[in-house]
């Protein structure tokens, strides 16, 4: 009876299926552990590749790099009653893929686990803390201390924490708008007072250069009727002098002057002749 030339085909399908199922192969970036029957072995499996029982051991693969985890923001409040918003992030890795699957199962499970943990432990030390301690005085330190408190935590879930950092810390939107408001209203009030004390230091300049101008001013007008009182006193001086080297003269001088000054172009004027100016010399 002729064999069907489908049982070598079927054979060495099968032969491949079984060498698929019992052979993989853990990556340089993995760790690995093998289910027999839903059940863990005890044994870790570093990169390389492996033998297992088909179809009664399964594999399970965990990534042996570090992981990064954003947590989602929440609201702490410090020890002098002021709420924040933190917004943080961890970094951590699986350092124990046999307790980690029996404890966690999978990174969204450890995710999620490692959120409550450092939530609990930032809103802890952050209500141990002012506001301005949190933000700038011993942030370090307080990131510092989360970090080992949650890997402590961690380390029982196959799990090591390598850091937390607090990325952002922001004030909720109701606070955030009652701050603005008593920052304008503080900038208003400083505001007001700085264009009060220029208004008062203005003031001040003007009236001490009024003042200044009046006594410039006075100084001038008096130092000018000196001067003046000064050269009529030299005038009447010099006249005086000449009127006693030739008083005739300087009275006959004295008549022209009054003379050229008195008679102008086409004017008219009636003198009796008494009057001195008209007597001949």
């Amino acid at each position: 009876m002729a064999k069907s030339p489908l049982i070598p085909v079927v054979t060495l399908l099968a032969l491949v299926l079984l060498a698929f199922q019992s052979f993989f192969t853990v990556h340089q970036t993995q760790k690995a552990i093998v289910l027999q029957l839903g059940d863990p072995l005890s044994l870790v499996y570093e990169p390389g590749l492996y033998l297992k029982i088909p179809f009664i051991q399964n594999v399970i693969f965990f990534d042996a790099r570090v992981l990064d985890y954003e947590a989602r923001s929440r609201e702490a409040f410090t020890v002098d009653k002021k709420a924040i918003v933190l917004d943080n992030y961890a970094r951590w890795r699986i350092i124990d893929p046999l307790q980690f699957y029996r404890t966690m199962r999978s990174i969204p499970g450890a995710q999620a686990r490692l959120d409550d943990v450092v939530y609990s432990q930032l809103r802890a030390l952050v209500g141990a803390y002012t506001l301005t301690e949190v933000v700038a005085a011993h942030r370090a330190d307080i990131m510092k201390e989360v970090t080992n408190k949650v890997s402590d935590l961690m380390k029982n879930f196959g799990v090591e924490v390598l850091d937390v950092r607090i990325k952002r810390t922001d004030l909720p939107p109701e606070n955030q708008r009652a701050i603005f408001g008593r920052m304008r209203a503080e900038r208003e009030r400083q505001a007001k007072q700085y264009r009060s004390e220029g208004e008062e230091e203005s003031t001040r300049i003007r009236s001490d250069a009024d003042r200044q101008s009046a006594v410039i001013l006075a100084e001038a007008s008096r130092d000018a009727q000196i001067e003046r009182g000064l050269g009529d006193s030299k005038a009447a001086a010099s006249y005086a002098e000449a009127y006693n080297k030739s008083p005739d003269f300087y009275a006959y001088v004295r008549r022209l002057e009054t003379m050229r000054k008195s008679f102008r172009e086409n004017s008219k004027i009636v003198l009796s002749s008494e009057i001195p100016i008209l007597e001949q010399q």
